[in-house]
């Protein structure tokens, strides 16, 4: 789409409204409800469905269809980071309370992060046309990886602290309890850290990894940096509702990492098409039409059969504990 200035000043600024509301609403600590949770949940899908609404009058079917297309499959990916977003909370022990700050406040640093890697990667294609088999390859060895951890069983039950995280922790010092929603106190005349920062901290620096598979494979579904950047905002500004709405439900998804591989593989075996055909050779290319229908079938099956693998083995415990 040819989006001016103004309009992309205009969406900048209404997606920070949306945010000041989002943190007013959830300024006072408190445990969420999954009714306060579902109806957030909702409020922010519907916003997406009327924001994709309006780029269909603003640029037509194909920009939509990449909007929708990358949406989903960012929404997707975020579900299975939410996995390593509850391994943070057990590992910090954060209060219940205090847990819809935490991400809100996360949600705020992904949203500003993933706006420089959107820049970057915008700035490297438009400058080399073959960064595309970089990222197509990049996408197919991370979807073999995911099915390799799938396989071997080897999700962390405990949340390790990267080594940027332990050096600023040494350089601070952090206090041994949580003061409120504070992010500093002073102790002994010494300004140190709570843990309450630790944990913003911790879920911020994990996004930036997160977005080194999400940003290459949205940019398979689009080179528009304007839906890139939008359909990762709205991706995650529902994300902190949603946590609370499927957090038990997250254990259940047990083929998520084998749907989400092939929807990476998918989307890389798209881009080194694609970038075939940049360099001339004659290849089919893959439409957003089946790119969109193809990422929703996958993920609508193994919400199925996880669904139901998990039933089969809560129904062999229970069988077992009898």
């Amino acid at each position: 789409m040819n989006v001016s200035l103004t309009v992309w000043i205009l969406t900048v600024v209404a997606l920070c409204a949306l945010v000041g509301v989002d943190f007013f609403i959830g300024r006072k600590p408190h445990e969420v409800t999954l009714r306060e949770a579902g109806t957030w949940t909702i409020v922010w899908v519907v916003l997406a469905c009327v924001f994709g609404l309006g780029v269909f009058l603003y640029g037509g079917g194909q920009p939509t269809g990449e909007f929708f297309a990358g949406y989903i499959t960012e929404k997707s990916l975020s579900v299975d980071n939410l996995f390593v977003f509850v391994l943070i909370m057990g590992k910090f022990a954060v209060p219940t309370q205090y847990q819809q700050r935490v991400l809100m406040v996360g949600v705020i640093m992904a949203l500003v992060l993933r706006a420089g890697f959107i820049a970057a990667g915008a700035a490297i294609i438009s400058a080399f046309s073959w960064v595309f088999y970089l990222f197509g390859a990049f996408l197919i060895w991370t979807a073999w990886k995911l099915v390799q951890d799938a396989r071997k069983e080897e999700h962390e039950e405990e949340y390790q602290e990267n080594k940027l995280l332990k050096a600023v922790e040494r350089r601070f010092g952090v206090a041994d309890r949580y003061h409120g929603t504070k992010l500093f106190i002073t102790e002994n005349g010494k300004r140190i850290m709570t843990p309450m920062l630790v944990v913003m901290l911790a879920i911020g620096s994990t996004d930036v990894l997160f977005a080194l598979d999400s940003i290459p494979a949205i940019y398979g579904l689009t080179q528009d940096p304007y839906i890139v950047f939008t359909a990762n905002a709205f991706a995650l500004m529902g994300l902190r509702q949603l946590y609370f709405l499927i957090g038990g439900l997250l254990r259940k998804l047990v083929h998520l990492s084998y749907g989400l591989s092939i929807i990476l593989g998918f989307i890389g075996v798209k881009l080194v098409l694609h970038a075939l055909h940049e360099s001339g050779v004659h290849v089919p290319e893959i439409s957003i039409p089946f790119s969109l229908g193809f990422i929703v079938l996958v993920l609508a099956i193994t919400t199925f059969t996880s669904l139901r693998a998990s039933r089969k083995l809560e129904q062999q415990a229970e069988a077992s504990g009898a």
